[in-house]
């Protein structure tokens, strides 16, 4: 396959990762007892449309509501605000178009953007690296534990391409065309508030670099600087351009939240759907600790939040990601200080770690080993079977309900 053209090679080992994965849901999907969706051994086609693939149904059938559902004590009830509108939009016209049904329309536009954003994702580590190693780098995205995702009807696939695609734009130094792009991934997934923190940080160092005294700026790969609007990533072009970037990606992010509350009337008509599936209010970081509380006791548990956070520094600082370049490492700082600031660690958090996907440049530079390359994509299929098995067959729990994906 070395000859062949690089699209297909990556074409073939994202269509080899979703067949595997194919496979671990079908093996999963005989074992399926009684659930709330369908009656037991359902198909592959009935079994990787649950969960939220369910409620991206209901606001491509049905829209979004214009009155909040609330219960008896006015607390807002789970309903369609929770997922962006980009998904199932598109799912809509697919409809329309094709006459299929929605939820096979979701399910196919997932997988046609799963491997557009393998594509996107090729072509982004190829900024950093050669071809063999952003290769591996596509095989660590496309084998990791929660790849199966890029498959069913969620839009994380969708977010993905869109994210890989924001990102190589702002790598190109491409900022003035990466703004519709990053405008369409800001109405995909709530990944808005991270991107335009880290836009607004490159800025202040491109900055910092431009105005301190006898120094040559950098560039994020260390090689190329051409690309773009100029060779000088500090010139004024490029921040003016970045300027334009920043400003137009804030925007973005608060798009969803400022549509919902326009549509219902609510300004916290967003913030409150989304907590009606943790059932308490958001209180940021507090979370963390309370769950580090619940697994690891009360001594350990209020250290264990910065015992991973030193844990996550330790890997920033590893010479295999900091050759990811700049503008990578820092969306993967602001993304996981995202998460550390408002998420509520669950079991959901696996899932919400894909945005995190140019470490798997980093993994795939520690080294060259064929066994340890070979090894990684062995414990990432293994895990696979652990994350189907475990999080997306329905078992319910001994209160009711079940561990979400």
């Amino acid at each position: 396959m070395a000859g062949w053209p690089w699209w297909i090679q990556v074409s073939l080992v994202f269509v080899a990762a979703r067949l595997v994965s194919a496979c671990i849901f079908m093996a999963a999907a005989i074992q399926q007892g009684t659930n709330p969706w369908f009656p037991p051994a359902p198909d592959y086609w009935n079994f990787i449309t649950i969960w939220d693939g369910r409620w991206y149904q209901e606001a491509a059938d049905n829209g979004y509501p214009a009155d909040l559902p609330v219960d008896a004590n006015g607390v807002v009830k789970e309903n369609a605000w929770a997922f962006y509108a980009l998904f199932p939009f598109l799912a809509r016209g697919l409809s329309a178009i094709t006459g299929i049904g929605t939820l096979p329309a979701l399910t196919a536009i997932a997988m046609v953007a799963g491997l557009g954003a393998a594509l996107v994702i090729y072509t982004l580590f190829q900024e950093f690296a050669g071809r063999r190693t952003a290769m591996w780098g596509v095989v660590f995205v496309s084998t990791f534990p929660v790849s199966p995702i890029l498959q069913v009807p969620y839009a994380e696939s969708l977010n993905l391409m869109l994210l890989a695609a924001s990102l190589l734009l702002v790598v190109r130094r491409l900022y003035l065309a990466a703004i519709p792009v990053v405008l369409l991934m800001c109405l995909s997934r709530p990944t808005g508030v991270p991107f335009a923190t880290m836009l607004g940080l490159l800025f202040l160092w491109r900055l910092w670099q431009r105005f301190r005294p006898s120094t040559t700026a950098l560039t994020s790969d260390g090689a190329a600087a051409a690309a773009g609007g100029g060779a000088d990533p500090t010139s004024t072009r490029n921040l003016v351009s970045l300027a334009v970037l920043v400003a137009t990606t804030g925007l973005g992010a608060l798009a969803w939240p400022a549509i919902a509350w326009a549509v219902t009337g609510d300004p916290t008509a967003y913030t409150r759907t989304e907590t009606a599936w943790r059932g308490h209010d958001l209180v940021p970081f507090k979370p963390w600790f309370d769950t580090g509380r619940m697994l690891f006791g009360p001594v350990l548990g209020p250290l264990a939040p910065f015992i991973f956070t030193g844990l996550f520094v330790l890997v920033m600082v590893s010479k295999p990601v900091r050759a990811i370049g700049t503008e990578l490492r820092l969306w993967c700082a602001c993304y996981m200080a995202y998460l550390l600031v408002f998420l509520h660690p669950q079991t959901s958090t696996f899932r919400m770690l894909l945005p995190l996907f140019p470490l798997a440049l980093g993994a795939a530079m520690l080294s060259k080993s064929k066994a340890y390359r070979g090894t990684v994509v062995a414990m990432f299929v293994l895990l696979q079977i652990v994350w189907v098995v475990w999080l997306w067959a329905w078992a319910s729990l001994p209160g009711g309900g079940d561990y979400p994906p």
